[in-house]
């Protein structure tokens, strides 16, 4: 398959409403320009509405845009004055209400405009593509289908690409390679049903969960606890999740399948209960006014009791009884067990799993076109650690089949739908190494083809395609102790992956840095640090560290900073180029180790920090020295201190970055290193930077040894900025101690300003500060509480 590309220099997004605006910033966060819409204002600026909009973007936490810089790609326009704005856009995106006939009419106005290869898209979340493309001139038909994002688009990997019966085939595949690598997207192509893939399993899981509620008596908080985290869904579960999307908004979906699915053997539940449709009446919409299922009471969560009509304390608990099966962890002996309990929140569980794995099994065949699309969708889409099929598959696929049908002949089920005979066919499932079941074609179907995919070397897969965790014994190991597995796929790069939990740095990960750097010098072109899943690293393993200050081993302690430093030092200085292929959290000691790789291949959702003085302490892996050269080097023989203070207030007030391009703003990363927007392609372009970086003819920087430093003078300048935080009770006297100490270590001690230090020197004094804070009973207190609470104590 050839590898299509589209070149999208302007992209146009219709209606500046949440998802339109959200769009519009994802696509500049990938700096592509955008124009947005919107109906001219009928007061003041045309542009009124796409301003407010773009005004309300710099607002939303989490943000929709990567960096605040980024909202300058997006301009304003609206279909009065400036449809002619089109002519130049390769890609245009509607996105107004979820209303057949304003759509229409929208695409006949803006049709005259568009070029004859522009590529026009709906990101309707359920209307029919062939009905829209039906708006449109038949010569634009081939470019028309529907690329469904989920919100926020920023966040949510799910893109669902459904094309009407003329969109060309070759279109399909350059959207979707462009959706997949510049906007870093999981694709799954639905075909044109009501809701497509996502929203038609993951409502139909709602409405059976308010139906099963309602049926065993189980309160909203309740009902929460069981289908949150404990089966692998989000911490917002059910209910909490309606108050978020809007009780109103939910309730318009669900009419709607209720509207265009009357034939569906499910039909006569695609309405809201008589309980929520009070909610409705009553204005208890959810987030959005203040009160829904749940209603915030001062600090306290409040949930509503049908009974009484009114809210009480939340108290989400999961019975005894469940606790105990649901920590079994065989999943087929969990579902007997969920199945042969007579308690109510047993039945409730079983019931909402039975008619989720019926009705999916029973419209996989209409909706999608193999089954390990609709694991993704729902996936990728509503957060589940696994889809339908996979659940059904691990707890035993003709086990559960026998009992989904046992439970229709007793009238259990919400439907009467016979199982398809597919289902029954002494399969033991629908994911094998072969591929996924495809019900049309009655194959197991392989992955894409698409050239964008051999650019994921360990795409996501589903339960049953691959052994689980296979990225663990992947390639050829060099290298292995308790922390670190050093590893290569034959082409030249050595691969360094940490074992630990949360791959925090201990010593057995340090010891592993250093033997890794002196093998990849050996015997590789290039090395790349890279871990599996996220995160990158929460930083040192503070478990040791208490461990020392308990038995009072202070030695030991400096003596593993020692350490700490000379794994950064042998990253940074290793003679072949080593590259920090980083997503997720990567805090700490994880940040310097990024800092000093002589590259970093950074996924957007990326979080970094220098966050030690949450526990009491400085960096001291080389952070506060890093930070020092590079100021110097930023200031180019001029003053150094206003390159400094922004560092250090990243330090003393822990700030973390909110995405990969806000690290380069406050110098975590450099403006060299590259940004992916798809994780999955992390370790395909870290590869690939470090054999071009060796190719160059790479060698690391010598060790500075002239490094001009603030020194007293700008010691004191920080100090005073810490008293006037002081006064203001911004800080603790702790913080105040740890941030005087920050300061003295990015200042080169107490040394004349200007005077030229050496790495070692600005080393020395990381490590001697760092463990000056080690011997406080503050800061003991702070490392105490984070490892008992996961949260920083402010003393």
């Amino acid at each position: 398959m050839s590898d299509t590309r589209l070149v999208m220099k302007k992209v146009a997004v219709l209606g500046a409403g949440v998802m339109g605006a959200q769009i519009a910033a994802h696509m500049a966060n990938a700096n592509v320009e955008v124009v947005l819409f919107d109906l001219p204002a009928k007061e003041g600026d045309p542009n009124g509405i796409v301003n407010k909009a773009l005004a309300n973007l710099l607002k939303l936490e989490p943000s929709p845009l990567s960096t605040k810089a980024k909202a300058a790609y997006v301009t304003a326009a609206n279909y009065g004055t400036d449809l002619a704005k089109l002519a130049d856009c390769d890609l245009v995106i509607e996105a107004i209400s979820e209303r057949m006939d304003w759509k229409q009419d929208l695409y006949k106005k803006v049709a005259p405009h568009l070029k004859a290869d522009t590529i026009f898209a709906t990101n309707t979340s359920g209307l029919s593509i062939n009905a829209l493309a039906d708006a449109m001139p038949s010569a634009l038909r081939p470019n028309f289908c529907g690329v469904h994002f989920f919100n926020p688009p920023r966040y949510m990997s799910l893109v669902e690409l459904i094309p009407c019966k003329g969109t060309r085939p070759e279109l399909l595949d350059a959207l979707e390679s462009f959706l997949v690598t510049t906007l870093g997207k999981g694709v799954v192509r639905a075909k044109d049903t009501p809701n497509f893939i996502a929203n038609r399993i993951g409502v139909f899981s709602i409405i059976a969960t308010f139906h099963h509620a309602e049926k065993w008596g189980l309160g909203f908080d309740v009902v929460d606890a069981l289908t949150g985290p404990a089966i692998g869904r989000a911490k917002s579960a059910t209910f909490r999740t309606a108050d978020v999307v809007g009780l109103d908004t939910l309730n318009h979906v669900v009419k709607t399948m209720a509207d265009t699915l009357a034939t569906d053997p499910w039909h006569m539940h695609f309405k809201a209960p008589a309980w929520y449709q009070a909610l409705l009446e009553k204005g208890a919409l959810g987030q959005k006014v203040g009160a829904g299922f749940y209603r915030k009471v001062g600090k306290d969560i409040h949930v509503i009791d049908l009974a009484k009509q009114e809210y009480r304390p939340s108290k989400p608990e999961m019975a005894p009884e469940l606790e105990t099966i649901m920590k079994t962890r065989d999943p087929a002996a969990k579902f007997a067990a969920l199945r042969k309990s007579d308690h109510p929140q047993a039945q409730f569980l079983w019931g909402i799993f039975r008619d989720l794995f019926h009705y999916t099994a029973v419209h996989l065949e209409g909706i999608a076109e193999n089954a390990r699309d609709v694991d993704f969708a729902i996936r990728w889409g509503y957060g589940w650690a696994m889809g339908p099929f996979e659940t059904w598959q691990a707890a035993g696929w003709q086990q559960v089949a026998q009992w989904i049908e046992e439970d229709i002949k007793a009238g259990k089920t919400l439907s009467n739908a016979p199982l398809p005979a597919w289902v029954k066919d002494g399969r033991t499932g629908v994911h094998t190494a072969e591929g996924s079941w495809a019900p049309t074609s009655k194959r197991y179907e392989g992955r894409s083809q698409l050239p964008v995919y051999a650019r994921q070397i360990f795409p996501e897969t589903v339960l049953g395609e691959k052994p689980h965790r296979y990225v663990e014994s992947a390639g050829e190991t060099v290298f292995e102790n308790e922390g670190v597995r050093l590893w290569t796929q034959g082409d030249g790069v050595a691969i360094l992956s940490f074992k630990s939990k949360m791959h925090a740095i201990g010593l057995e990960v340090l010891e592993g840095v250093i033997e890794s750097c002196a093998r990849a010098e050996k015997g590789f072109k290039g090395l790349v640090v890279w871990q599996a899943e996220p995160p990158f690293s929460a930083g040192a393993n503070l478990s040791q560290v208490a461990g020392l200050l308990e038995r009072k081993e202070f030695d030991k302690a400096e003596a593993m900073v020692k350490r700490f430093q000379d794994a950064s030092m042998a990253l940074k200085f290793c003679q072949v180029p080593t590259v920090a292929a980083v997503q997720g959290l990567a805090l700490g000691g994880g940040c310097e180790f990024v800092m000093h790789c002589g590259k970093a291949v950074a996924a957007l959702e990326t979080y970094m920090g220098l966050v030690e003085a949450g526990v009491g302490l400085i960096p001291a892996g080389g952070g506060c020295k890093e930070f020092a050269l590079r100021a110097a080097k930023d200031a180019k023989g001029g003053n150094i201190f206003p390159f400094l203070q922004q560092s250090f207030m990243n330090i003393a007030m822990a700030q973390v970055s909110k995405s990969a391009e806000h690290a380069k703003e406050l110098g975590y990363l450099r403006q060299s290193d590259t940004i992916v927007f798809n994780p999955a392609e992390l370790l395909h372009v870290a590869k690939k930077e470090a054999l071009a970086m060796s190719e160059a003819g790479y060698r690391p920087a010598l060790k500075a040894r002239d490094i001009p430093v603030c020194g007293k003078g700008g010691i004191a300048t920080l100090k005073m900025m810490l008293v006037n935080m002081r006064v203001g009770n911004f800080i603790s006297e702790h913080d105040m101690a740890i941030a005087e100490r920050t300061a003295t270590a990015m200042c080169g001690g107490p040394v004349e300003g200007g005077t030229a230090v050496t790495e070692d020197w600005l080393l020395d004094w990381e490590r001697k500060l760092f463990c000056e804070l080690l011997r406080t009973p503050k800061t003991q207190e702070r490392i105490g509480a984070m490892l008992q609470t996961g949260k920083p104590l402010r003393n």
